[in-house]
């Protein structure tokens, strides 16, 4: 039997400035309703993602900004940030555990946090962290390459403009810092967008099966 997380519940206390934020971060509204003055709920989802986030009025009894480190996959740590910071968010800096252990963004604390990603580009090594305006804490992760068994291969029959559009706005972020590195516009980008893209596809486990469309 497949269990597949579906919703994570998010306690604020101003329904509309959390709709406001997370709206600026992206994430897509699925559900608005409100049948009467007691109750509301609202169901955003991340870029990219299969589980949701709810928050609203009357929907729990959670203590607002209580939830500590929701964890994001990203494949790209250092444009994920720039990309958050772009749209008004305020991010931490990109962080390793100092003793070089992996899940150090929750088990080590902030003595043994080392500025910077991995030295070694390491999956699950590289952290950043934001909060929203009541405080619940979400956390970043670079996973590049997922470890063995937990690979998933997804479909992405009847969802490729989506997928694709998602995929363009991160390899637009990252080839931003590549162009600032060569210091001077890149004149091979589209070369280097079909292989990041196509990297990042395969790293996120898309495969293509019958129609696109």
């Amino acid at each position: 039997m497949d269990l597949k997380l579906e919703v994570l519940i998010i306690p604020v206390s101003d329904v509309d400035r959390a709709k406001a934020f997370y709206d600026k971060l992206g994430f897509r509204q699925d559900i608005d309703f409100s049948p009467n003055s007691e109750y509301r709920i609202i169901q955003l989802t991340p870029p990219g993602s299969e589980a949701s986030i709810i928050f609203g009025k009357g929907v729990t009894s959670a203590e607002p900004g209580s939830v500590d480190r929701i964890l994001v996959a990203v494949t790209d740590i250092e444009a994920a940030r720039q990309e958050l910071v772009a749209r008004g968010v305020e991010v931490s800096e990109v962080f390793h555990a100092a003793d070089g252990g992996l899940g150090g963004g929750f088990v080590v604390g902030v003595s043994n946090r080392a500025p910077g990603s991995d030295p070694q580009h390491r999956s699950y090594a590289s952290y950043a962290t934001f909060s929203d305006p009541d405080g619940n804490r979400w956390m970043l992760q670079e996973i590049r390459e997922r470890l063995p068994g937990r690979t998933t291969h997804q479909l992405v029959n009847g969802r490729l403009p989506e997928i694709l559009t998602d995929a363009l706005k991160h390899a637009a972020a990252a080839h931003g810092s590549h162009e600032q590195e060569l210091g001077k516009p890149d004149p091979d980008w589209p070369q280097w967008y079909a292989g990041y893209m196509a990297r990042e596809l395969g790293r996120a486990g898309y495969e293509f099966m019958g129609p696109t469309a």
